[in-house]
């Protein structure tokens, strides 16, 4: 009996938890955990005509001899034109705490006027940091991103073929020396500045250790003594900390892209009892010239008279539509849709509301 009251128990009160929290490793960043980023220039050889055309591109010509020198072939003063190379620059990411040897990718982008990177090889290419040091050395096989079919008199390009990625072709030849046990102070930048969301992770991380380690510094920053916890492994501690779940706030925003027409609404966003009318214009221009002809045998000439229609045609039928004073996202979305106007009227909608200082968030627009 006491085995069943004890399941009853578990089933009738979960654990609690809370419904829109998200771990502190998805809202920020350590400092000093990051990655660096890699550059170098090299060679693609080994494509089928669709390299640089040397005489447009002299540096992969330049590259071409200075590879083969090293390799022990004499090319001096001498004249070649292959189509089946391109000059390229090749970019990567150096993870943080990479050690030497370990793989990571790389991306390939034509500098000249290759028409495709499609079945290409990149040479052996060194990536250089900042600093001017090489830290990885990358070579294989390129993936491009997309093709070309071209005929005699069209052409279709499907993606960019001018650009590629080698999936774990970087090898790491140097470390970034970077010592994490002796730190003895960590800071916490959150992605998204925000001072409510910063309190509510300083007081999480508290109360996880039971004891106040982390102090809020700014809406984006908070640091952590690991000094108050005794002797502790940094790595550790690290992990156990992003693991922390803390309930994330936003501020009230709508974004909105003019390209895509794409409408994107915050959960915190309301809008105040407004009437909106919207309508339109439409503008109609015919041309239907009159030639004038002189009859045969004249001294006349073909005259053509121009002759022009234009009409601006009010749409008719635009009632006023009312719009409460929503509580809660769904409200919102149901209070615009209820409009029944297109995206892009719905973008222009958005903006007079907010001008009339109804729509309580902030407008982005890109």
């Amino acid at each position: 009996m006491r085995y069943w009251f004890f399941l009853v128990v578990i089933c009738l009160f979960p654990p609690l938890t809370f419904a829109n929290s998200v771990r502190i490793k998805d809202l920020a960043n350590f400092d000093g955990v990051r990655g660096n980023d890699l550059v170098g220039y090299g060679l693609v050889v080994g494509l089928n005509g669709t390299g640089d055309s040397l005489r447009n591109s002299p540096f992969t010509e330049e590259i071409m001899a200075g590879l083969l020198e090293r390799l022990g072939v004499n090319v001096t003063n001498e004249t070649f034109r292959p189509k089946n190379v391109a000059a390229v620059i090749v970019t990567a990411t150096l993870p943080p705490f990479s050690r030497a040897g370990s793989q990571i990718d790389a991306n390939v982008a034509a500098i000249g006027d290759a028409k495709s990177l499609l079945g290409g090889t990149l040479v052996m290419t060194a990536l250089n940091a900042a600093d001017g040091n090489v830290y990885a050395v990358v070579q294989g096989a390129i993936l491009s991103g997309g093709v070309e079919a071209t005929g005699e008199a069209a052409k279709v390009v499907i993606g960019t073929p001018t650009t590629g990625t080698i999936p774990s072709g970087a090898r790491v030849e140097r470390e970034v020396p970077f010592d994490l046990s002796a730190m003895t102070t960590l800071r916490v930048a959150l992605r998204v500045p925000d001072f409510t969301t910063a309190t509510r992770m300083e007081a999480a991380i508290n109360r996880e250790f039971s004891i106040s380690i982390a102090s809020l510094i700014d809406s984006g920053t908070i640091s952590i003594d690991s000094r108050k916890l005794g002797t502790v492994n940094t790595a550790r501690l690290i992990g156990r900390i992003e693991n922390i779940r803390v309930e994330p706030d936003m501020a009230a925003r709508v974004v909105i892209d003019h390209k895509s027409g794409t409408i994107v609404i915050g959960q915190n966003v309301r809008i105040s009892h407004v009437a909106v009318s919207q309508g339109g214009l439409t503008l109609k221009v015919r041309e239907s010239p009159l030639v004038s002809q002189p009859n045969p045998f004249s001294l006349g000439e073909t005259v053509m008279v121009p002759r022009s229609e234009a009409e601006i045609v009010q749409n008719s039928g635009v009632s006023l539509a009312e719009v409460d004073a929503p509580s809660s996202l769904s409200e919102v979305v149901a209070g615009l849709n209820a409009l029944g106007v297109k995206p892009r009227d719905l973008i222009e909608i958005l903006k007079v509301v907010h001008s009339a200082g109804a729509l309580h968030a902030e407008l982005i627009v890109n």
